[in-house]
């Protein structure tokens, strides 16, 4: 990487400051990167929050049973991805389609 890099608007590339999605490696510099998990939205719509909180802003609803990517869990929170272009956001862990041993 050469000089400054802009940085991306809340809620669009899967970057923060600690952490990004693996594919981001090559553009951008995080502190730690993430090799996503394939997971999907539950049986309702979910729409990504800015914050890992119930009041922030909001972004992309994503629909019910949308592929999505899992890049970290801090609590009842998740920090998902639709791919290396986003969007990204954070939801409720309940708000995701359970795991399904195969």
């Amino acid at each position: 990487m050469n000089g400054p890099v802009d940085k991306p608007a809340p809620g669009t590339l899967p970057l923060r400051g600690d952490l990004a999605h693996i594919a981001l490696a090559q553009s951008y510099l995080a502190a730690h990167y993430v090799i996503p998990q394939p997971r999907a939205v539950g049986a309702a719509p979910a729409t990504l929050k800015l914050n890992m909180r119930d009041d922030a802003e909001d972004g992309t609803t994503l629909p019910a049973g949308q592929e999505i990517e899992l890049l970290d869990c801090a609590g009842d929170w998740a920090w998902i991805t639709c791919g290396p272009e986003g969007p990204s956001g954070y939801v409720r862990l309940g708000q995701l389609a359970p795991v399904i041993d195969a």
